[in-house]
């Protein structure tokens, strides 16, 4: 028994219409699917929402519920902006920097390039709070991605005992932190 494949990930939002509006206009993302009901089907629990669903590419489906009579959304305060996020792979990093210029000229803050070593990122935020990154892979990562594999049962081992960061993949930084 083993996971097909994730059928879609759910978010809240604050307006469902303004959510689908962003992610085809920032993200070309198509809009698939819209279902709103009266009650919740699993709990039957009276509470209207809408539930939008929109195609991130290769069966991928980002989804969204606007709930009105809830309290406003917010976030865990526990936990740093950064930690939370939706990650969208790009073909390669020119597409990564037209992203990037297509958002800025949007308005759209933009963070990065950010050079993470097997991969490259930028990241924002959705109009509901969500960060969002873009990553498209370094033209290295196989390899990188082999010595990785090698070492992650240790790396984990190691955290978990110490709470502390395995040194078996500083490769990955260590030109970025001599720079510093």
């Amino acid at each position: 028994m083993k996971i097909d494949r994730i059928h879609h990930v759910a978010y809240r939002c604050k307006d469902a219409k303004q959510t689908v509006e962003w992610y085809r206009d920032m993200l070309n993302m198509d809009f698939v699917l819209a279902i709103a009901e009266d009650h919740v089907p699993s709990t039957h629990e009276p509470d209207p929402y809408m539930h939008v669903f929109i195609d991130a590419g290769a069966g991928n489906i980002l989804a969204f519920f606007e709930l009105p009579t809830k309290p406003e959304m917010g976030r865990d305060e526990n936990t740093p902006e950064w930690v939370q996020h939706i990650a969208f792979k790009v073909k390669d990093r020119d597409t990564l920097i037209e992203y990037r210029e297509h958002l800025e000229k949007k308005g759209v803050e933009v963070l990065g390039v950010t050079d993470h070593s097997i991969f490259h990122s930028i990241y924002f935020f959705d109009p509901n709070g969500h960060r969002i990154e873009l990553a498209c892979d370094d033209p290295a990562a196989e390899a990188m991605n082999r010595k990785l594999d090698a070492v992650k049962w240790d790396m984990l081992e190691e955290w978990a005992k110490t709470r502390r960061a395995p040194r078996h993949a500083a490769w990955m930084h260590e030109k970025e932190l001599s720079e510093i």
